[in-house]
């Protein structure tokens, strides 16, 4: 890996936020140089929400990502909005939404995310880090224990196990692309 500009997508309240600032951290803590932004709309909960994150070998010289190397969407307005001009792009997406036919990527993933974290985890809420061990283990960003520390650097206390279920479902998930 030299350089790899990834943006997540979905809606505010999935942890999208959370997910590239955990990225970005792992990143750190495997040597790596990194730079996370973020954007959204107005409403806390429900409105668009992207960030971004860049990891990069080498020094990072403007710190946006221009032209995303990797896209998640997590949400069908996510995937709609973003997935334009991404032929040199990977796209993750949530197995849950409409992947149009005329997409074209440089490959294409329908992973069962949400399902995953709602089902095989059992809450919910951690389809963020079901996501990011699924990025991580698709890209082959950092280790999973640099992943890990980084997860719980990020996690309210008493959520360890509950965490480190998603992150193994989403590395499983991931080896099955």
């Amino acid at each position: 890996m030299s350089k790899m500009e990834i943006r997540l997508a979905g809606s505010g309240g999935q942890g999208v936020i959370l997910a590239t600032i955990i990225l970005a951290e792992a990143a750190i803590i495997a040597g790596k140089n990194t730079a996370q932004s973020q954007s959204y709309g107005p409403e806390a909960r429900g409105g668009m929400c992207k960030a971004e994150v860049i990891i990069s070998d080498e020094q990072i010289g403007f710190t946006k990502v221009t032209k995303p190397t990797f896209l998640l969407a997590l949400t069908q307005a996510s995937l709609d909005k973003y997935a334009v001009n991404v032929d040199d792009c990977i796209v993750m997406a949530d197995s849950s939404l409409d992947i149009p036919a005329s997409l074209k990527a440089k490959k294409i993933y329908a992973l069962p995310i949400l399902e995953t974290a709602r089902t095989e985890v059992g809450k919910a809420f951690t389809a963020n880090i079901v996501a990011v061990a699924a990025i991580n283990a698709a890209l082959g960003l950092v280790s999973l224990d640099d992943l890990e520390k980084a997860v719980f650097r990020h996690i309210p206390k008493g959520t360890e196990e509950i965490n480190r279920k998603a992150l193994y479902a989403g590395e499983r998930l991931a080896k099955t692309i």
